[in-house]
């Protein structure tokens, strides 16, 4: 047979061959099944279904963990079951996956309440980079990137939305509070919820407001949480955010990694030099009372 003619007057000419020309055998090939597509953005929600085997679905496929943490499930179960709750869980006991993962399982949004936008931003880069179809709506946003949220609420692509306080008690209420009405809100989750107690130790005026949401959002789940809040602090949260028969997850803030140890002030140069030469070479930090110190 010739070799073939690649380029003739411009255009490519092909061989005319004809299935008598080729002997193959099916063992001439060790074929292997395609993988799946992959899953569009928009449609990996996990699961449509409630139940503990969706809920370890949800976190195993997004977030990689195969076990819970002490008092996650209960805090779970009380947003999957529609009942309020205030959550205490101590830094790194997993507060934000309590929330974030019964959003994916079943229908609807949860709005997530969070008092700083560089806290917001970071915690929807992360979701969003698991999978999570998250978005956060603020004033630190363009108009076409507020729009662009708006439109992904509409059309149900959003699952976990984080906005401040000020956006759903300030002077744009009203509006922002219709289009939620229009969203098949779920769930509200309070997050460093101590803000809302004048007993707490970084109250915050427009966390009081949040209670408004009840008569507003009768059906919706609230549920508050976080790292710190004595008996006082728990009991305040549950009545300005106006919870109904809250569940109540506390959990231990023994940290058997950490020693706590209080001295008497004696001379402060001669302490510091002697902590830092038990540490040499070590990285930590020294908390001073005021700027002069």
């Amino acid at each position: 047979m010739p070799p073939p003619n690649r380029r003739s007057g411009g255009r490519t000419s092909f061989f005319n061959l004809q299935p008598s020309s080729f002997n193959l055998q099916p063992s001439t090939f060790n074929l292997k099944p395609l993988p799946p597509p992959p899953i569009p953005y928009n449609l990996r929600l996990v699961s449509t279904t409630n139940g503990p085997d969706a809920l370890l679905d949800v976190i195993q496929r997004h977030w990689g963990y195969h076990e819970l943490l002490p008092h996650q499930q209960e805090a779970m179960d009380a947003i999957l079951d529609g009942r309020d709750s205030v959550v205490v869980l101590p830094t790194g006991g997993g507060k934000s996956l309590c929330y974030q993962a019964p959003a994916l399982v079943g229908d609807g949004l949860a709005v997530v309440v969070s008092p700083l936008i560089s806290l917001m931003k970071d915690q929807v880069d992360g979701l969003c980079a698991n999978g999570v179809p998250a978005a956060c709506y603020n004033s630190a946003m363009s108009r076409d990137e507020q729009r662009r949220v708006v439109g992904e609420l509409h059309r149900g692509d959003c699952r976990i939305l984080y906005v401040a306080p000020e956006r759903l008690v300030g002077d744009d209420r009203e509006w922002f509070r219709s289009l939620l009405g229009e969203c098949d809100l779920r769930f509200l989750a309070v997050d460093e919820a101590h803000c809302i107690s004048h007993w707490g130790h970084d109250f915050r005026p427009e966390y009081r407001g949040l209670g408004e949401l009840r008569e507003v959002f009768p059906a919706v789940s609230v549920h508050a949480f976080t790292a710190t809040a004595t008996e006082r602090v728990r009991q305040d949260i549950a009545q300005q955010l106006q919870l109904r028969a809250p569940d109540m997850v506390v959990g231990s803030f023994d940290r058997p990694n950490l020693v706590y140890r209080v001295l008497r002030r004696d001379s402060l140069r001669t302490q510091v030099r002697q902590v830092l030469s038990r540490h040499p070479g070590e990285a930590g930090i020294i908390y001073c009372i005021s700027r002069r110190e």
